[in-house]
């Protein structure tokens, strides 16, 4: 499947540091993280996919004593992720880059964390994408994932003074695309959030914590 990336990885590098000033608040994301860290043993190595600034999930996760590998499709995301993470892992990669036998080989995992990574795929990634996640975790492995909730594909919005391309799906076919991945839900939860940011509308942001079936 050809992959259309244009100007995915240029909106997030020249957003840069105002992501997190945009979305100050990440009350979901910062529990999921610790539905990973109480589920892990120390030590656990665990990939943050669409690591962004890392901030705050791979800082929570390496604070807790975790392995943390982050990859982003920015370049400046990546540096950031550097800078306020230094125990951390961070490359500059494309998710269909670990795909098996693809060009970036990091490994097999014990968790995965996807917030708000997905969504930048068009629909008909996501389930390939779910698969390569599956590949990367050792059997029994967890997920944590978040997505807005939305009936939509590959649809441009204006994003803090950028524009990006975004999917969604509906609650119930969320579930289904997830679990036709082979992962068993095991927690679920959803917030309204409305972001700091004037030209990013409020939205339904939902979290599944999942676990790998072998």
């Amino acid at each position: 499947m050809p992959l259309d990336r244009d100007g995915q990885a240029e909106a997030f590098d020249a957003i840069g540091d105002r992501y997190d000033q945009a979305f100050p608040h990440k009350e979901g994301q910062i529990r999921s993280a610790e539905w990973l860290i109480r589920s892990l043993p120390a030590g656990a190595r665990v990939l943050d996919l669409g690591c962004g600034t890392g901030v705050p999930t791979a800082l929570q996760l390496a604070e807790a004593g975790l392995r943390v590998v982050g990859v982003d499709l920015s370049n400046g995301m990546v540096s950031l992720a550097r800078e306020n993470v230094p125990t951390g892992e961070f490359h500059r990669a494309d998710i269909a880059d670990l795909r098996p036998a693809g060009p970036r080989d990091l490994g097999r995992f014990d968790a995965v964390a996807a917030f708000f990574s997905l969504l930048m795929l068009p629909r008909a990634e996501i389930p390939l994408a779910l698969r390569t996640i599956h590949h990367l975790l050792q059997p029994g492995g967890l997920f944590a994932l978040s997505m807005v909730e939305a009936d939509v594909d590959d649809f441009s919005i204006p994003f803090i003074g950028s524009t990006i391309r975004v999917s969604g799906y509906l609650r119930d076919e969320l579930r289904e695309v997830v679990e036709a991945a082979d992962f068993e839900i095991v927690e679920e939860s959803s917030y309204t959030y409305a972001p700091a940011s004037v030209d990013v509308p409020p939205e339904v942001q939902i979290f599944l914590r999942c676990r790998r079936r072998a």
